[in-house]
């Protein structure tokens, strides 16, 4: 018989053996069956208090061999000193890393967050109009919140998405105060939206993320993500919002954007940068505020084409600016419009994102016919093109309303400063 034949056959009693007396175990534990229960009670208790006293036993004996071990030679002393140091500073540093991770992260729960840089950067858009320009986000599928100063001059400022694409506003609200404004949008983006906290915990030193689009349409590409610290809470008694403050250095184009925590939620809406203090309204008093707005501050199109034919043309050109182009082709004459339709006349605006007059008046002594000079942002290939244009238009009344007839408008190849004043 070889080694192999007596290992299986010891390894076969073994096992035979144990479960022999598994049976036995089994047996006298179940029977008789009135007393299973109270054998349940004792033998747990039994076991549990013969493990602990076990485990205290296998402690002091631990404890009481560290104690000796190190006066037992020289060489156990060193090595006692060696582990006491390695312990010391494996401690320490756990300290340092966490007080770091604390500042960094400022609540530990965080770390464990992980946030795309490509989802907060597809999330934030620019907000266009023909006087200024900065960025802004969604807090509802149809809802972009931003600046008020980004909108306050602009009857129709357009939102660009991403990916390139812009959308209307079918309404604009606003708190001119709390410099708020949200913009309706005629399209709904539910992917898009960062909902606003109704609590904002943050920590001095805590790591915060500012998004927005540096200098506007003026530097193209995706929006731009600033890190710094925050430092504490500011209020002012005349406002009604409180800001964050933080060493961010906020950039024009930057404002109406949101600033985010760690874990992408939206902590504050980029508002003033200036001598390198920055401040951020507080998102949750954002909240509360933004059911109250009202278009009571916001710019309004004011326009009568019956008036003259200068207010005729100045109606036709702030149609066009606000992308209303039921309206503006409803002042093409008779004559205009056998040459056209409206498919074929709202082609030639697609890329416009903005239409700003210069100036209009009465051209030399006519009656009907009007001298314009005006300005278009062209959106093309995700950059703003400027465009200068200057010329005459012939109109004509009709059904109470002066139209436009004729033109004879020409394109103004970089103009100098003088253009836009004489």
């Amino acid at each position: 018989m070889d080694i192999f034949d007596k290992l299986a056959k010891n390894i076969k009693f073994r096992v035979k053996n144990t479960i022999l007396r598994l049976k036995a175990y089994f047996k006298r534990l179940i029977f008789p069956l009135y007393l299973f229960p109270i054998k349940i009670i004792t033998y747990s208790a039994y076991y549990l208090i013969k493990f602990e006293a076990k485990f205290i036993f296998a402690f002091l004996r631990l404890f009481f061999e560290i104690i000796v071990f190190p006066f037992k030679s020289l060489k156990n002393f060193l090595k006692s000193v060696a582990v006491v140091v390695v312990f010391v500073y494996i401690v320490a540093s756990l300290f340092v890393i966490i007080d770091y991770l604390s500042n960094y992260y400022g609540d530990l729960r965080k770390y464990f967050c992980v946030i795309e840089r490509s989802k907060l950067q597809n999330s934030v858009v620019r907000v266009v109009g023909g006087h200024s320009e900065g960025s802004g986000f969604f807090i509802a599928e149809d809802q972009v919140l931003t600046n008020f100063h980004v909108i306050s001059y602009e009857v129709s400022p357009k939102v660009i998405l991403p990916s390139g694409e812009f959308v209307l506003p079918t309404k604009i609200v606003g708190d001119k105060n709390a410099d708020l404004a949200v913009i309706f949008t005629e399209k709904k983006f539910p992917e898009m939206v960062f909902k606003l906290p109704d609590n904002v915990q943050i920590i001095p030193e805590e790591t915060l993320l500012s998004i927005g689009y540096p200098l506007g349409t003026g530097l193209s590409g995706r929006a731009t993500i600033l890190k710094g610290k925050f430092i504490d809470f500011r209020k002012q008694r005349s406002l009604p919002v409180r800001y964050l403050q933080t060493d961010i250095n906020l950039v024009k184009g930057m404002s109406g954007g949101p600033v985010t925590d760690l874990c992408g939620q939206v902590v504050g809406i980029n508002t003033l940068g200036l001598a390198g203090l920055s401040l951020f309204i507080v998102a949750s008093d954002a909240k509360s505020i933004i059911p109250n707005m009202t278009d009571r501050d916001t710019a309004k199109i004011e326009v009568d084409p019956s008036v003259s034919p200068e207010e005729a043309v100045r109606a036709f050109y702030t149609y066009l600016k606000a992308r209303r182009m039921e309206d503006g082709f409803n002042l093409l004459s008779k004559e205009y419009l056998n040459k056209t339709n409206f498919e074929e006349w709202t082609s030639r605006f697609k890329d416009v994102l903005d239409v700003d007059v210069v100036k209009v008046e009465k051209y030399e002594d006519s009656k009907d016919t009007v001298f314009v000079k005006f300005t278009t942002k062209n959106w093309i290939d995700g950059e703003v093109e400027m465009r200068f244009y200057e010329g005459t238009w012939q109109t004509v009344k009709e059904d109470g309303v002066y139209k436009m007839n004729k033109s004879k408008i020409k394109e103004i190849p970089s103009p100098d400063w003088l253009w836009f004043y004489f």
